[in-house]
């Protein structure tokens, strides 16, 4: 393991209605030797488990906390309502890249703030602090991002970058990720990633996105362990905030 080499694990869509998975996933990340991850938290996801009406949900969230995981907000609903007069592209991107859940792909800058305001709030009523951003489908519109910007977030990330809002630096990092909704994705997201991971074997920075529905396909869950294995002989791993932390003590502005 080397210092200038890290891995960073992190938990999407954890919320009531996939603390079950996320349980089981944090117990077997554990066992392979990652004890802290970054927590996607969604505060009402879908509209159907709103964090603030389970009090285990938040007294389960200060356990891990405590337990040096970082908790990430990640959206609000996570779930982004079709408009009319949608372009090619952005059905493409909001409906087949992603099941109607870029809730932020295309917000304009006062909803933006006003849902990550409300989410802040929500956390801190929680006891918890969270300082980063990161959107569902990591689909960030360019007025989101000033929101963020706006509200002092820490950092956000897209599929193929970690942003510092602080400092407007770019790190770029493509995300391993899976895709679970069919039989032809999760063929593809096996073959992608484990070349993906060969590409990525000297950067200093590897990233692994993990879902509560990878545990249910056995193939998917195997590459998980194995790349994480593979990954913690040689990479140290850290939270997304602890590793940007470091990348500003290396070249503080």
């Amino acid at each position: 393991m080397t210092r200038d080499r890290s891995l960073v694990v992190s938990l999407h869509d954890v919320s009531p209605l996939t603390r079950a998975d996320c349980t089981a996933i944090l117990a077997q990340l554990r066992t392979l030797g990652v004890a802290q991850t970054s927590l996607l938290v969604v505060p009402n996801h879908h509209r159907r488990a709103p964090m603030m009406a389970d009090p285990s949900f938040g007294a389960w969230l200060r356990e891990l906390a405590a337990r040096g995981h970082e908790i990430v907000m990640h959206g609000y609903h996570h779930l982004r309502d079709r408009r009319p007069g949608e372009s090619v592209r952005d059905r493409l991107t909001t409906r087949f890249y992603t099941a109607n859940e870029g809730e932020f792909y295309d917000l304009d800058r006062a909803s933006a703030r006003q849902l990550v305001t409300t989410a802040r709030e929500e956390f801190q009523q929680l006891g918890l602090a969270p300082t980063g951003f990161i959107a569902p489908a990591w689909l960030l519109g360019a007025e989101a991002e000033e929101a963020l910007r706006d509200l002092q977030c820490e950092y956000t990330t897209r599929l193929g970058s970690v942003l510092d809002l602080r400092t407007g630096r770019v790190f770029t990092s493509q995300s391993l990720v899976w895709s679970v909704r069919s039989a032809w994705r999760r063929r593809m997201s096996l073959a992608w990633n484990a070349l993906l991971y060969r590409r990525l074997a000297a950067h200093p920075l590897l990233r692994i996105s993990i879902h509560p529905v990878d545990l249910a396909h056995a193939k998917i869950w195997q590459q998980i362990g194995e790349l994480t294995t593979r990954a913690l002989a040689e990479r140290e791993p850290l939270t997304y905030l602890a590793w940007l932390t470091r990348q500003r003590a290396a070249r503080p502005n």
